[in-house]
């Protein structure tokens, strides 16, 4: 093992930037590419990866310290053969950025030049394209920031779009008003690609763009002629825009006013929690969003501590909604005075209830619900089960018949993929993971926690690991992150009783499994009757994705891996 020293790599036209986030601290491991800190300028914000894999021994800067290209970020403990391949780590002046991005192994900010082509009538047509934003194809649109009809400035940003590597905003190197918009949510861009058509007077100024693997950062514009003049006979002028904005904008020139000032990563993990990134405070330097304040504004939502504005637009539109049928047009709910009729009692909702309740009412109005029922033969299984549990008993061991059903789920999963999937507008979204979340019931209400990669563990990790999550469900522990990204739900009433019922589905989830309490029945074998212990099963099923054939194959295939458990072999 051997320290080496991470040091800032060439970033640009930047002097010296801030340190407004530290990402690591003594003790981390990190892998290379994995950030280290945040810095800013007045331009934009971008987070420095290291060039190495290792184990983080010291931090040599502290928020607020100005740094500059070769200034030392941390000190890592990395493998003898990583330190001798990294020791002409300082890039020197006759290196080009290309050249010191390859010695450092972190992205360079390469200088691009973007130079406006528009015509100098006072009014037109100005289609607005997708610039030169480095190395990246087919990146996804993820926001669109303006509407038709909106008036725009020069360098406002007109749409956000995302690679797997970079989130970046695309302005407007023109003033004008939407006409129209030619990009949808989730559409994939590229260079050249049409954004939106303006009508308005274009301002030619040709700008240096400087982008990088993380960041994208936007020059202020510089004085200079206007490009040629196209033909005056033509009504429409083509543009390229700027280069992109860096995301996140701490109130750039053109931007507007109180965008989420929070870093690329941040700002994903945002939108997979579903949290208005606008709502939060940030903790960090400058009021920076950090990951731990969009994880703090969820368990606050969760427990009811705070509301987002959307649900208390909800919450107050509830009488007006209450009152023309839900909005649906159906008759209005009845009021009734219970009191008149006897003694009442009332008692306020849980949070949990509130939560859910919404959530499972437009699960139910929105998804066309279809339940199959059957039944399994568990016989062989449950005997099996309290075998092991017999025999690893005194190694705490305990198998539950759950953990199998989750092992049954993945390989009916991977059987029939459609059941894998989720509706994302016009298309089908069809999973390569496998994470199944299960129905707990806690004191409080019903939880779902997620198994992750249940694909990679066995019955007696799946087991240890659900009584761990079960446990922090009934204390009321669960992190927003464990409840998250689930792909399929067993709901189990087998410790309680009854015989079919209808699960709902688990939005965006497009199935849920419900299984009730197992009993002896009588089982003809051609022969004789014999008593078989028989599961029932309710597979509830999303009709837009998933037909009647498909979800009766789906269910006996469940039984059948159930009956005979060497078919998760297969």
């Amino acid at each position: 093992m051997a320290l080496l020293d991470i040091q800032v790599p060439d970033i640009g036209d930047f002097d010296e930037v801030t340190v407004i986030e530290l990402m690591v601290k003594p003790g981390d491991t990190v892998a290379a590419d994995q950030s280290l800190i945040t810095v800013e300028s007045d331009k934009a914000s971008m987070e420095i990866p290291s060039s190495h894999g290792g184990v983080v021994k010291a931090v040599w800067v502290k928020l607020g310290d100005k740094v500059k290209q070769g200034s030392r970020v941390v000190q890592l403990e990395v493998a003898g053969a990583a330190a001798a391949s990294a020791a002409p780590a300082a890039p020197n002046a006759s290196q080009t950025p290309d050249q010191a991005a390859k010695v450092a192994d972190v992205p360079v900010l390469a200088a691009q030049s973007a130079i406006h082509n528009v015509a100098t009538t006072s009014a037109g047509l100005i289609e607005v394209r997708v610039p030169d934003i480095g190395d990246f194809k087919d990146v996804a649109v993820i926001e669109l920031l303006v509407k038709v009809g909106d008036s725009v400035k020069t360098e406002q940003s007109l749409m956000t779009v995302e690679s797997d590597k970079a989130a970046m905003e695309i302005p407007s190197s023109a003033a004008g008003v939407v006409k129209e918009l030619k990009v949808k949510l989730g559409d994939k861009v590229n260079v050249g690609d049409l954004i939106a058509v303006l009508e308005g007077a274009a301002a030619a100024v040709p700008v240096a763009a400087v982008a990088t693997a993380t960041t994208t950062v936007r020059p202020e514009p510089v004085e200079g002629p206007a490009a040629a003049a196209a033909s005056t006979s033509s009504a429409r002028t083509e543009v390229a825009v700027s280069a992109p904005a860096a995301v996140p904008a701490h109130n750039p020139i053109g931007m507007p006013i109180g965008l989420p000032h929070a870093s690329p990563s941040v700002r994903k993990f945002a939108r997979e929690l579903g949290v208005p990134l606008a709502e939060v405070k940030g903790s960090g330097l400058k009021g920076r969003i950090t990951e731990s304040d969009v994880q703090g504004f969820t368990k606050s939502v969760m427990s009811g501590a705070v509301q987002t504005l959307a649900i208390a637009a909800q919450a107050k539109s509830k009488p007006s909604t209450a009152s023309d049928g839900g909005g649906l047009g159906l008759l209005a709910w009845p009021k009734v005075d219970f009191s008149k009729f006897g003694v009442v009692e009332r008692k306020d909702m849980s949070r949990i209830k509130k939560i859910s309740g919404a959530n499972l009412h437009r699960n139910w109005v929105l998804i066309p619900h279809v339940t199959n029922h059957d039944d399994c033969d568990i016989t062989d299984l449950e005997a099996f089960r309290v075998q092991m549990n017999k025999e690893n008993e005194k190694a705490g061991i305990k198998l539950t018949m759950l953990a199998f059903m989750i092992k049954a789920s993945v390989a009916a999963l991977k059987k029939f993929p459609e059941f894998n999937s989720s509706i994302d507008g016009d298309q089908l979204v069809l999973k390569q993971y496998y994470h199944i979340g299960f129905a707990a019931d806690t004191p409080n209400g019903l939880m779902v926690p997620v198994i992750k990669d249940a694909d990679k563990k066995g019955v007696v990790q799946i087991s240890t690991e659900m009584g761990e999550l079960a446990k922090k469900a009934r204390d009321g522990k669960l992190s927003p992150a464990e409840m998250s990204g689930a792909c399929f739900t067993i709901s189990s009433l087998g410790g309680i009783g009854g015989r079919y019922f209808t699960p709902i589905i688990n939005a965006p989830e497009v199935a849920i499994m419900g299984v009730c309490k197992s009993q002896i029945e009588p089982k003809w074998d051609g022969k004789a009757f014999v008593p078989k212990l028989m599961l029932p099963l309710s597979l509830s099923w999303d009709h837009r994705v998933i037909d009647g054939a498909a979800a009766a194959r789906f269910n006996a295939y469940f039984g059948q891996v159930l009956t005979d458990f060497r078919r998760v072999l297969l």
